[in-house]
């Protein structure tokens, strides 16, 4: 049995890698500096997005036990306006961070990397106002076949 794609990246500290890294990558690039840029961002920020990534792939519970659930997730970003061209560029900063956050470079591994965040970049994107985000939403789970039910 393969590990959780949370195991192979190598646990939290990994996923706190990755998020430094994405979060630099945000603030660089000249479109998606604005919302990660923004005065209101929580300052724990990054931490709490190492800790969703790292429980969608496979991690411990620690996001949705301190955080709560996709519900809320989901409307922190619905009612922003046209993303297309950002959803683009922020999968294509996810990419590029797992280099820089040194991931493994398991073709297989990133291939399920990438395929969540285009996933979850559409969940996002399918959400146009706040209204139409489905409450009580449980936080995803997702693993190297994709989604789970």
């Amino acid at each position: 049995m393969r590990p959780s794609l949370f195991d192979f990246a190598g646990g939290e500290p990994a996923f706190l890698a990755l998020a430094r890294a994405h979060h630099a990558r945000c603030l660089a690039d000249p479109e998606l500096n604005h919302p990660f840029s923004h005065p209101g961002q929580h300052p724990q920020h990054v931490e709490r997005l190492a800790a969703y990534w790292a429980e969608v792939l496979g991690g411990p519970p620690r996001y949705s036990e301190s955080c709560g659930d996709e519900t809320g997730v989901l409307v922190l970003h619905a009612g922003n306006g046209d993303m297309s061209d950002l959803g683009r560029r922020f999968v294509d900063c996810f990419v590029r961070a797992a280099d820089d956050a040194k991931l493994p470079a398991d073709p297989e591994f990133r291939a399920a990397l990438r395929a969540y965040m285009e996933w979850a970049v559409q969940q996002v994107l399918a959400h146009p106002v706040r209204e139409t985000v489905p409450r009580g939403a449980a936080i995803p789970r997702w693993s190297w076949d994709g989604l789970l039910a």
